[in-house]
C-alpha cells in the first residue's frame, strides 16, 4: 500500500519512509519492483497493433499528453519542464483504436519531449507499416510521415 501511495499521490520517498518506520531505500526498491512488474504486463507495441489489425481496423488514433507532476527542485529536474504546457510533468504517447479504446501507451518520458520525437524513438511508424495500419494524429505529428500513413490536419496559414 505504501508503494501505491508513492505512485498515486507523488509522495516523496523520505516522507513515506519516516511515517512508516522503514528506510527510503526499501521503498525505492519496492517502487522499482512494482513498476517493472506492471511494465512486464503491458502489451508490446507490435503485438497490440497486430491485434488491432486482426480485428479489421484500418487506422489508430495517436496522441501525446503531459501527465502533470509536482516540481522538484534542482538542476536534474528541469528536464521534466514542458515549455508548451508551462508546467512540470512526464510525456506519454497513447494509441487508441477507431472507437477510442486504449490499445497501447508508451513509457513515460521527460516532460520536454515533443510528440514527434517520442513517436520516432518508439518507431511507431515502422510498427504501423509492418501491420498495414494508418494513423490519425494532431499537428504534433506533422512531418512524421511523408507517405500518408499518418494523417494530420492542415496547419492554418497566417495570410488571409
Amino acid at each position: 500500500m505504501i508503494v501505491l501511495a508513492v505512485l498515486r499521490h507523488d509522495q516523496r520517498l523520505a516522507d513515506m519512509a519516516g511515517g512508516n518506520d522503514i528506510s527510503a531505500t526499501t521503498i525505492r526498491c519496492w517502487r522499482d519492483e512494482l513498476i517493472h512488474l506492471l511494465a512486464a504486463k503491458a502489451p508490446r507495441l507490435d503485438r497490440a497493433l497486430k491485434k488491432i489489425a486482426g480485428r479489421g481496423c484500418e487506422v489508430v488514433l495517436i496522441d501525446g499528453t503531459l501527465i502533470p507532476t509536482q516540481r522538484r527542485t534542482g538542476e536534474p529536474n528541469r528536464t521534466n519542464d514542458s515549455g508548451k504546457h508551462r508546467r512540470h510533468g512526464l510525456h506519454v504517447l497513447a494509441l487508441t483504436d477507431e472507437r477510442g479504446r486504449l490499445v497501447w501507451i508508451s513509457a513515460a518520458r521527460l516532460g520536454r519531449t515533443h510528440d514527434i520525437t517520442a513517436a520516432r524513438r518508439d518507431r511507431i511508424l515502422a510498427h504501423l507499416r509492418a501491420v498495414g495500419l494508418g494513423a490519425v494524429a494532431d499537428l504534433g505529428f506533422l512531418g512524421l510521415d511523408d507517405d500518408g500513413d499518418v494523417l494530420t490536419h492542415i496547419e492554418a496559414t497566417t495570410d488571409n
